[in-house]
This record gives structure tokens, C-alpha cells and sequence, in this order.
């Protein structure tokens, strides 16, 4: 029902039509084996209507089961692109923050897993109708045909209904325990691919890693799988000998109970026989049908997550010239990810203005990445307030503010393509910038589209560099971008790049560790433990400072 529930959202007049060729192809297959009967019984020479009839039915079979498969494979594929479209879209209306807390590795699932078995569901659904149509007429051809009998059968259909349903309740128990531990072993294969290095370097980190994490995350999710197709397969095995055990029943034991003729409890029998094959489509397909309704349900849950969550409003307007931009009295917490108390960034009192360079210092896990996020818009601050040319941002403005900045955080993301990017003369704007970052000779953008990503990492943020130039925002945000250069290309970047932005009239604010490189700042602004350590310093003092 939940899959039902799930396709009737996106198309229910198609819906409709699939389903009821469906059953007009199901009642016609009862009545092929009703004319095949009669024909068993009758003469050859009387056989010519019943031969038309016959052509008929079968014509009318295979037209109806056609219709019902495309309509359906038709409104599956829309309903699948249609979720994931809109799944994709409340992703990017929801904040980072809570996207990071729900966790990528579930989101992940989602779009994938989940999706792709409502797909094979989906796939499936027609000869799903096309054979519960068959069973239907068949019982409602059965109780006509004999209602005494049609009881005996109805009872036998019940017990294993109820004794059925047992299993699979406990396989959707499995399937759905299964699924949130798909979640864990995704994050770890995450972690393989990421930390690869840092594995083969360390044996007993590897080991550990493997034994403690993936492979008994990977060993729950196998035992809830292994648990709900073993409850499936007893499932089916008992279904399988109640049926036998009702045909027992009409062959053996009807003719004592029931003043039915032979002939009829043939065609009786017959028919039992017939809807054995519909029946056992339906129990084999209860795995696919059972974890397509478990991904609903999983959708469903994170579409009210998101939902719940209110959507940031879309810039509307692209971005002015500015004059000045403050955080006053601004704090931002959160929850540590190793789990050791909250985080809290703040207060914090602090001002940008056209052309300058700023640098952000501190320890490690001082805030500095944290106050970026913050200041680019990508936070939402708990309290105090983002001031943009005197005007608060809200939350109608935070994404117009997100269009000033352009940035390269330490965990940057490069796309294949230039997307959003002006396409005037894109090329030859992009071979320049990727000869002044010293790129030419291994990176070629043709049509829009970046020739390569295979590059050393310092490289790699040399790429992304290139972009946030192609973006040509008024400010720039490098989050550690020197750490992966070479000695060489630090001296360019600090004494060339940073320089040549600022004359370009950027705001530039770098996150730095490099102090012998201070003295290009013209503030140095110090975290400690979330907070401004000291009086920020200006150019001159920074000079003094190294100086001595």
C-alpha cells in the first residue's frame, strides 16, 4: 500500500488504467481456463465458437497485460524522477549545518539505495497486478463454480495468509534494521576511500579499522538480511505445502463432503492448480515489494525531515558593490563530532571592508573554518547579528549574501564543469587564469568543461583557485590554500596573488598558519577557543612584530 500510496502521488489516472488493464487482463486469463475446460469436455465438432472465443481471450490478454506494464513502467520512472529531483532540491533549500548533522552517508543511501529499489519494485509492480488480478477472478470463478468447495479452499487461503504474514513481519522487521545499518556501512566505506593512505601506512590502525568498524558494521547488515530472507523462504516453503496440502483436500476428502461432479471438481481442481503459478509470483516478489516499501517509508521520513526544516529563500537579486560588512556580538555552537561537549564560536565583534586582506589565525579547532562559514552565510548565527552596508541579514537575505563570496575551504568539492559561470569567451578566460596558476600545461577547459581532475592536491586547490576567479565575486574566502603548495608557489601566492586580488579590489580572508607571510595582511585577526584571542592587529604592528 505504501508503494501504491507512493506512485498514486504522481500520476493517478495512469494509475488507474494500469491497474484495471490489469485485472481485465487477469479476469480474462480465469476465463481461458474456463473455455479450456469446456473444450476438454466437448466434442471435437463443436468446438469452432469456442475456438473464437478462445483467440479472443488470448488477444484480449496480451493487449491488456501490455498496457498495464507500460502505463506502469511509465509512471514508475516519473515517480522516481520526480522524488529524486525533489529530495535534490530540499537538499540544497536546507541549511549546511543540519544537512551535516542528518549525515552525507544517509542522504546518500537515499538517492541511490533507496530509490533504486523502488525502482526494481516498480519493475515489478505490473506482473504483480497482472497475477493478483488472476488469483482474484480465479477465487471468484471458484466460489461460483462450487461454493462449498470454494469455503474449504478460502479457509486453507486463510491459515496461510495469517501463518504467512507472520514471517513477514519479522523480514520487514529485518529489511527495515538492515537498511539503517546500510547507513553505517556506507560512512565506512567512506572512510576506506578517504583514509586510504592513512590505512596502508598504519597496520594495526587498518586492522582495527577492518575488524571494529566495517567488517562487523558490514556483519550486522548481512545478519538482518540473512534473518529476512530466511523468514521469506520458510514463509514461501509453508505456503507452498498449504497449497498442496488444499489440493490434497479437493482430490482426496471433497468427494465426501461435496455432491460435486467429477467433471466440475476437475475444472475445480484445475483452476487451484493454475492459480498456484500467480500465487507464488506474488510470495517471490514480497522481498522486492518489502524493501521498496521500507524506501518509501525511509523517504518519506527524510522528505518531513527536510520539509520540516524551513527552505532558505533563493537571492533573487545578483550581488551590488559594498561598502561594509560587521558581525556584532555573533555566536554559533554545536556538537562535537568526537562527542567531547559543544563547541561555541563567540562572541564575536568584527568588520570587513572593500580591498583589504585579512588573515585568520589560531590553533587548531580555534574556530577559524567555523567563523568563514559563518561569515559566507553558510552558518545561520544563534545570536547577534550579520551586517551587510548597515542592513541585518535575515533569512530572506542570507543566500544574497552567499552571492559576494567566492571560496576554497580545506574539504573543497571541483565539478567536471564551469557551472554558473559567464560563458563569454569562458575558455580563454579560464587558459589564463590556468597559466598564471602555472596549470596550462596539464589542464585544458574546452567548451566549459575541465580536461582533468587527476592532480596532486596542491594542485587540485590550485584548480579551485582558478574557479573562484572565474567566479569573480567581490569577496574571497581560502581556507588554509597555501598548506599543499610547494615553497615556490607560496611565495606566489603570497607575495603575487593575494596582492593582485586586493588591486583588483577584492576582500580577501585567509586562513593561515604561514607567519613568516603575516606582514601581507593588513589585519591579523587571532581565534582562540572559538573567541578573539587579542586586539586584532593592522599592517603596521604585524611588520613591528616580525621585526622583532
Amino acid at each position: 500500500m505504501k508503494l501504491i500510496k507512493f506512485m498514486l502521488q504522481h500520476s493517478r489516472s495512469s494509475l488507474f488504467v494500469a491497474v484495471l488493464a490489469g485485472i481485465v487482463g487477469g479476469a480474462a486469463s480465469t476465463a481461458l481456463l474456463v473455455v479450456i475446460s469446456a473444450g476438454l469436455k466437448q466434442e471435437a465438432g463443436s468446438k469452432t465458437k469456442l475456438v473464437f472465443i478462445f483467440l479472443t481471450l488470448a488477444a484480449v490478454v496480451m493487449v491488456a497485460r501490455s498496457i498495464s506494464s507500460l502505463l506502469l513502467q511509465g509512471i514508475g520512472q516519473r515517480a522516481l524522477f520526480k522524488c529524486r529531483m525533489e529530495l535534490s532540491r530540499q537538499i540544497l533549500g536546507v541549511p549546511l549545518r543540519r544537512l551535516e548533522e542528518i549525515g552525507f552517508p544517509r542522504l546518500i543511501g537515499i538517492l541511490t539505495d533507496d530509490a533504486g529499489s523502488i525502482l526494481n519494485a516498480v519493475s515489478n509492480f505490473p506482473q504483480v497486478c497482472v497475477n493478483l488480478a488472476a488469483m482474484l477472478t480465479c477465487l471468484a470463478f471458484l466460489a461460483w463454480l462450487a461454493p462449498t468447495l470454494f469455503l474449504l479452499v478460502a479457509g486453507a487461503i486463510i491459515v496461510g495468509l495469517v501463518t504467512y504474514q507472520v514471517s513477514m513481519m519479522a523480514a520487514s522487521k529485518h529489511f527495515t534494521k538492515g537498511r539503517k545499518e546500510h547507513n553505517n556501512v556506507l560512512s565506512h566505506l567512506r572512510s576506506l576511500i578517504n583514509g586510504i593512505k592513512e590505512l596502508k601506512l598504519h597496520r594495526d590502525r587498518r586492522q582495527s579499522f577492518m575488524s571494529e568498524s566495517l567488517e562487523a558494521s558490514a556483519a550486522r547488515f548481512q545478519q538482518h538480511a540473512m534473518a529476512a530472507m530466511k523468514a521469506y523462504v520458510l514463509g514461501n516453503a509453508w505456503g507452498e505445502s498449504m497449497a498442496f496440502l488444499t489440493i490434497g483436500l479437493l482430490v482426496f476428502l471433497a468427494p465426501h463432503i461435496s455432491h460435486v461432479s467429477p467433471a466440475n471438481l476437475t475444472t475445480f481442481v484445475l483452476v487451484v492448480m493454475y492459480v498456484l503459478e500467480p500465487v507464488g509470483y506474488l510470495m517471490n516478489q514480497a522481498p522486492t515489494l518489502s524493501k521498496a516499501n521500507v524506501a518509501v517509508k525511509v523517504i518519506e521520513e527524510m522528505g518531513l525531515t527536510l520539509e520540516a526544516t524551513k527552505a532558505e529563500p533563493v537571492a533573487q537579486l545578483p550581488a551590488e558593490k559594498w561598502k561594509s560588512l560587521e558581525l556584532v556580538n555573533v555566536q554559533f555552537s554545536y556538537v562535537r563530532d568526537d562527542g567531547a561537549g559543544t563547541f561555541v564560536l563567540g562572541p564575536i565583534d568584527l568588520s570587513f571592508k572593500p580591498g583589504e586582506i585579512v588573515f585568520l589565525t589560531g590553533g587548531n579547532g580555534s574556530g577559524k573554518t567555523t567563523l568563514a562559514k559563518v561569515l559566507c552565510g553558510l552558518y545561520k548565527p544563534e545570536h547577534g547579528e550579520i551586517l551587510l552596508d548597515g542592513r541585518v541579514v535575515t533569512d530572506e537575505s542570507r543566500d544574497k549574501l552567499r552571492q559576494y563570496f567566492s571560496a576554497v575551504f580545506a574539504d573543497f568539492y571541483l565539478f567536471e564543469g564551469l557551472f554558473g559561470i559567464d560563458k563569454a569567451n569562458l575558455d580563454e578566460r579560464a587558459t589564463e587564469h590556468l597559466r598564471e596558476l602555472r596549470l596550462d600545461e596539464k589542464v585544458q577547459v574546452k567548451d566549459g568543461v575541465i580536461s582533468t581532475l587527476d592532480l596532486s592536491q596542491g594542485q587540485r586547490k590550485r584548480l579551485a583557485l582558478m574557479v573562484a576567479y572565474m567566479e569573480d565575486r567581490p569577496i574571497v574566502v581560502l581556507d588554509e590554500w597555501a598548506a599543499d603548495q610547494d615553497a615556490a608557489f607560496r611565495e606566489v601566492f603570497y607575495y603575487h596573488l593575494l596582492p593582485e586580488m586586493k588591486v583588483m579590489g577584492k576582500t580577501v580572508v585567509v586562513i593561515s598558519h604561514d607567519e613568516r607571510y603575516y606582514g601581507i595582511a593588513d589585519r591579523l585577526v587571532k581565534l582562540d577557543t572559538g573567541r578573539i584571542h587579542d586586539e586584532q592587529r593592522n599592517q603596521r604592528q604585524i611588520l613591528n612584530e616580525l621585526a622583532v
